[in-house]
């Protein structure tokens, strides 16, 4: 359990981060203070059940990487491209898939 809830800290802090919010902004929306998003992050508090389940719905938060983390760093990495894929235009999605495309023919 302990590796899941150090893991579940760097994980909200992470979606946090990509989802630009403050971690005061984070808790107003999920009715809870800025200290206690703080305690989740960075002191391994164990949240309840609820609060956990707010967290990943407000950051969007795929539950297999809270509960079956397999590398937290990749996984989180991906999320967060994921993230700021979905706020690009088609003229930006071009540049990165051909770019991608590169960087993968040339290893």
């Amino acid at each position: 359990m302990n590796i899941i809830l150090n893991n579940l800290g760097a994980t909200i802090k992470q979606a946090r981060i990509a989802a630009n919010l403050t971690q005061d902004e984070l808790a107003e929306r999920i009715g809870v203070t800025g200290r206690y998003i703080m305690a989740l992050e960075n002191e391994h508090k164990q949240p309840s059940f609820e609060v956990l389940c707010k967290l990943i719905l407000v950051l969007n938060i795929p539950a297999d990487n809270i509960f079956y983390p397999k590398n937290p760093h990749t996984e989180n990495e991906k999320e967060q491209l994921m993230r700021l894929l979905s706020q690009c235009d088609e003229r930006d999605l071009k540049i990165i898939t051909a770019t991608a495309k590169a960087m993968l023919e040339s290893k």
